[in-house]
């Protein structure tokens, strides 16, 4: 089975548009410095797009539209996760395909850390810390495990069909 990208056929399949929230540091830096390296190493024009107040999600998703982007990738900033319902909405209204870093529901794809994990991680931190244990002497740790979430009732609504290889890997596939 072949992945169509985007059933709009002005859409470019190779361009991908990268929300992000520029006034996040931490992720305006690290995880777009990641990301485009990994745009690069498979050949795709990545596109950042900003965003930072809600006023500018309506503009933000017509110009995607005019640039003829195929897809979304939606960082995983906090401003964006509390918008997450309109980021959504409007990714469905513009029929842009598009992959979260945090659950999104009627989102195409997630892609995030376990929360499971998370949390038991965190329980272990609070733990050694109210047996005395200093916060400054303890590692720092993060999740290893992430989760795949594909959801099939999105990709229908979009035209896609989603390979069966990578149906195989999701942690979790919404009828």
């Amino acid at each position: 089975m072949k992945l169509r990208t985007i059933r709009r056929e002005s859409a470019t399949t190779g361009r991908i548009a990268y929300l992000r929230n520029p006034t996040n540091p931490v992720f305006a830096e690290n995880e777009t410095r990641e990301t485009q390296m990994a745009a690069r190493a498979r050949g795709v024009t990545l596109l950042f797009v900003n965003v930072s107040h809600q006023s500018e999600f309506e503009t933000v998703f017509a110009n995607l539209v005019q640039q003829k982007v195929g897809a979304l990738l939606v960082s995983a900033d906090g401003f964006l996760l509390s918008h997450r319902d309109q980021v959504v909405a409007l990714a469905a209204r513009h029929a842009l395909p598009a992959i979260y870093g945090w659950p999104a529901p009627g989102g195409l794809i997630c892609y995030t850390a376990n929360f499971d994990d998370a949390w038991r991680l965190a329980g272990v931190y609070t733990g050694r810390i109210l047996k005395g244990e200093k916060p400054a002497n303890m590692p720092v740790e993060q999740v290893t495990k992430v989760d795949l979430i594909i959801n099939l009732k999105t990709a229908k609504a979009l035209g896609l069909t989603i390979p069966q290889s990578l149906l195989v890997r999701a942690d979790e596939v919404i009828q």
